[in-house]
């Protein structure tokens, strides 16, 4: 009789030992969709905003600094680091002529779950880009 426990002990054992060696990396993978998703979320509101409160400025210096303001703001939002967002801005003619199209791409490196808190190691899941597009005021 005791060499059966001792069987359904080793399997009970065997059968942990398997489900968490199964699940830690099915874990890790949905925290990382997670980053990714909420980096995507990230981009496309920054990129919005920046486009947006880009065509509302007088002069194209500061146009672009209210512009890297609202990225910095919309990606600190979502738990991300300003300093790995991007922004470029483009424009089909003079960046601020009433009834010009107005360009904002941004991008953002997501780093792996708990990879970037180990000194030295940089390593990235994935770059989610976005862009939005605004029109300059005819009446500014």
């Amino acid at each position: 009789m005791s060499a059966v426990t001792d069987q359904e002990g080793s399997a009970i054992v065997e059968f942990v030992f398997l489900g968490v060696l199964l699940m830690v990396p099915v874990a890790y993978l949905i925290l990382t969709v997670g980053q990714l998703q909420g980096g995507a979320y990230a981009v496309v509101g920054a990129s919005d905003q920046a486009a947006k409160v880009y065509v509302t400025q007088s002069e194209e210096v500061g146009a672009r600094d209210v512009a890297e303001k609202a990225v910095a703001q919309a990606v600190s939002d979502m738990g991300f680091d300003p300093a790995q967002a991007t922004l470029s801005i483009t424009c089909d003619a003079g960046c601020l002529t009433p009834g010009t199209t107005v360009t904002a791409h941004v991008g953002l490196r997501i780093e792996l779950p708990f990879v970037g808190a180990i000194p030295g190691v940089n390593l990235t899941a994935a770059t989610v880009e976005s862009g939005a597009t605004q029109k300059v005021g005819r009446f500014k």
